[in-house]
């Protein structure tokens, strides 16, 4: 079976929720713009429009097909997680995301869903998660930066969230958010090329350093973007553990955690594979984005893998961690 471990959708049943229900989410405001409409949360900056790729299941499958790809790992579209919204809104939203993401895998059984959870509250994500692995989810797509601008994953008010993830064993995918916190990235179209990378590296960094990755080693945490460089800076991540032992092992935790093929270059994924293990790695694509890879498989290829190794990468592996 082949899998795509890294994938976004938003099923046209929750935007028409969304339009029949603003009223009762008072900390939104819907930005309409030509057929389709951005979100602001809380009085701040609107996303973009939710594009139509995110909704068009036809397309997608349509698309897989032509990619040979049996099944794709789905979280929601990260501009879409309300973690802005004041806790009861955000928890409402997460519910109401996560009821259409569910029904949607239902009717297309090729789509596996990974839950939103309200990050702004760390006891009712914890709630929220408990829930959607009841529901039947396997984990959640999580951004790097819950409260808004400026969070942190390691934020001590989230230890019930890591708690829950760690019982429940929760596949736990780390994504960028909308706003990277850099406004020095919003021109050349770094924003998608740059900010994304940094985003992530400073988040992880952070959850390796305070210890969670070990601490909460039950939870399967995997980071999108090939690592988002940390593969490329483990040496001096190695050279400031080694000058304050408190923190958090880098080694040990690069080891502990899964990655995505998306480095578009197959000479850097491998040198992901030589610093992880190509037994960590799993295909994916981050459809239906640009800046993803759309014909994941060929970086795979390209890289020289074996073929027991580009087998686990191209599904083996996403079987085992969402329960394919």
């Amino acid at each position: 079976m082949i899998i795509d471990c890294h994938a976004h959708l938003v099923p046209p049943s929750l935007l028409e929720e969304i339009k029949a229900k603003a009223a009762s989410f008072p900390a939104l405001t819907l930005v309409p713009e030509g057929d389709a409409f951005g979100l602001s949360f809380s009085g701040n900056k609107a996303t973009r429009p939710v594009a139509k790729p995110l909704s068009d299941v036809a397309a997608r499958l349509k698309w897989m097909d032509e990619q040979k790809i049996d099944a794709q790992v789905c979280g929601g579209w990260l501009d879409m997680f309300g973690y802005d919204l004041p806790a009861e809104q955000g928890v409402r939203w997460a519910r109401m995301t996560n009821e259409h993401l569910m029904a949607a895998a239902k009717a297309q059984p090729r789509f596996v869903p990974l839950a939103t959870v309200p990050l702004q509250d760390g006891e009712r994500a914890a709630e929220v998660l408990r829930e959607a692995h009841a529901q039947g989810f396997k984990g959640a797509m999580i951004g790097t930066q819950p409260k808004g601008v400026g969070g942190v994953l390691d934020d001590p008010s989230l230890e019930p969230f890591w708690r829950a993830a760690d019982e429940l064993g929760s596949a736990l995918f780390i994504h960028p958010v909308f706003e990277s916190g850099d406004n020095r990235v919003h021109d050349y179209g770094m924003a998608n090329a740059v900010g994304r990378i940094t985003d992530t590296l400073i988040a992880v960094s952070r959850i390796i350093y305070s210890g969670h990755i070990l601490r909460y080693r039950n939870a399967k945490v995997i980071v999108g973007i090939g690592g988002a460089a940390l593969p490329f800076v483990v040496g001096r991540l190695r050279r400031n553990y080694s000058l304050d032992k408190k923190l958090g092992d880098p080694d040990a935790s690069l080891a502990a955690m899964y990655y995505d093929t998306i480095v578009h270059d197959p000479k850097v994924l491998r040198f992901l594979a030589d610093t992880v293990g190509a037994e960590r790695i799993m295909m994916g694509s981050d459809m239906p984005f640009p800046i993803g890879d759309l014909a994941p498989m060929n970086v795979v290829e390209q890289a020289g893998f074996s073929a027991a190794e580009a087998a686990s990468m191209n599904g083996g592996l996403a079987r085992k961690l969402f329960g394919v």
